[in-house]
């Protein structure tokens, strides 16, 4: 999705920086989304190198939008009626400053190379903000795993490890799922590798099943995390989530355990969606009957309106921020919620934003949000609570430990709240308190660019 007609999209760039961005456009056409993700983090960083020159030194911003690798290859399959299919598979190694290549796959028809540099890139100041030794990759297919049996996705998985498995270990590229890339996946996936590598190397993959060295609560990571991460903001205007109506698009384990939180919170959430439109529940999303709806039956989320009956209701092809609420949390996919939307939201009383996505919130919806006074935590901080689990997957892969779910998202919470206080310690640095997309970008561009500096040019 682009931005809607209307919407600004001239970048605010530094002028020093013009040239970087402009270089960018160049070497990268066609790829929109990796634009706009690139032109957001250069937008914050005119005050940074005007404060610290030697950012501009020895091409490091240049380096910093250039992936360390890009890999691109064929994934030929065999569905169960013995047709052979093909599908082109992608791991883009963004930057490995800070520790090993870290992030997920995504199999969806959407799928191209721009989508997963935006991806890796984003990754990396994402995986940054946690304060974990992690750097910051991305890959997946354009394979569509929606009424694939479970034969025809372990044969399409087993194909795309087959040639992704030389690219990766838990020193070199540690992969994770996304969009499409589920437990079930990721089950595949690993048992692939190990058969191709005969190793029983866990720390390789994360999200894995607790069965085979999985952590718990990294099922919910992402989901609870942006919920911390938009309490934290309340907290600094004296408030909280306590009796707020709340709004979540898309219904996967993000927003559904989004959801959860919220609940526990004391917020009541009424409305969630998928591709084929949303649904509202005013009495709050009856939360056991959206997981056997989308966990276990995979179906449509319509499902949740029939059985649930009076009181819930589902709009096909709707736009689920029509529906009013005080907390928006956007989970579905990049560019999902334009500026329109966002001015819908404001009208309705929305009073903070939190992406549960990546890059859900288009430019100008982002700067309608900022600048109608509108809390708005940006994916590199409210999103990365499943990449954080994931470290700590890693960690207690690499100690063969388990720890409890308890344990695990008490440092969940904490990383959460960590990320939350540097992005705003950050902004106000900078002169732009209250700023979180500033005060991302900011925290973990330095972050990077001081371990690239001191490893030089390489």
């Amino acid at each position: 999705m682009h931005p809607q007609k209307g919407e600004k999209t001239l970048p605010r760039i530094d002028e020093k920086l013009l040239p970087i961005f402009e270089d960018v456009l160049r070497r990268n056409a066609g790829e929109t989304e990796f634009h706009q993700a690139v032109e957001e983090v250069l937008e914050s960083l005119g005050l940074v190198v005007a404060k610290h020159p030697q950012y501009m030194d020895n091409a490091l911003i240049e380096r910093i939008c250039e992936p360390e690798r890009q890999i691109i290859f064929r994934v030929p399959w065999v569905d169960d009626k013995g047709q052979t299919h093909i599908n082109r598979g992608f791991r883009v190694q963004f930057n490995s400053a800070l520790g090993p290549y870290k992030g997920g796959l995504r199999f969806h028809p959407s799928v191209n190379v721009g989508i997963i540099k935006f991806l890796g890139f984003e990754q990396t100041f994402k995986n940054a903000l946690t304060g974990l030794p992690i750097g910051g990759g991305k890959g997946g297919s354009d394979f569509n795993p929606r009424d694939r049996s479970d034969g025809e996705i372990m044969r399409f998985c087993q194909s795309f490890m087959t040639e992704l498995y030389r690219h990766l270990g838990e020193y070199t590229d540690v992969p994770a799922g996304d969009i499409g890339v589920g437990a079930r996946e990721i089950g595949y996936l690993f048992g692939q590798y190990k058969r191709l590598t005969n190793r029983y190397e866990a720390g390789v993959l994360t999200g894995k099943g607790l069965i085979y060295g999985g952590s718990r609560a990294r099922t919910e990571a992402t989901g609870y995390g942006a919920v911390y991460f938009v309490d934290q903001m309340l907290k600094t205007r004296g408030e909280s989530l306590e009796g707020k109506r709340a709004v979540v698009s898309g219904s996967g384990n993000v927003a559904i355990f989004a959801i959860e939180k919220i609940k526990e919170f004391g917020g009541k959430a009424v409305a969630c969606s998928d591709s084929s439109g949303y649904i509202v529940d005013d009495e709050g999303i009856d939360l056991d009957l959206l997981k056997e709806i989308k966990l276990v039956r995979r179906e449509r989320i319509s499902e949740y309106a029939r059985l649930k009956g009076a009181g819930a209701y589902f709009v096909e092809q709707g736009v689920v921020w029509d529906v009013p609420c005080e907390v928006a949390l956007p989970s579905a996919t990049q560019n999902e919620l334009n500026g329109n939307d966002a001015a819908t939201l404001i009208r309705n009383g929305v009073v903070a934003v939190g992406e549960g996505a990546n890059m859900p919130c288009t430019p100008e919806a982002v700067r309608l949000f900022q600048n109608a006074n509108i809390l708005f935590g940006p994916a590199k901080a409210a999103n990365a609570g499943g990449v954080a689990t994931s470290a700590l997957e890693m960690q207690q892969n690499a100690s063969r430990d388990s720890w409890t779910f308890e344990e695990t998202e008490a440092r969940l919470a904490a990383i959460m709240r960590r990320i939350h206080d540097s992005c705003a310690e950050t902004a106000e640095e900078y002169g732009a308190p209250g700023n979180y997309v500033l005060g991302a970008n900011i925290t973990g561009f330095v972050r990077v660019a001081e371990a690239m500096e001191a490893m030089g040019v390489i």
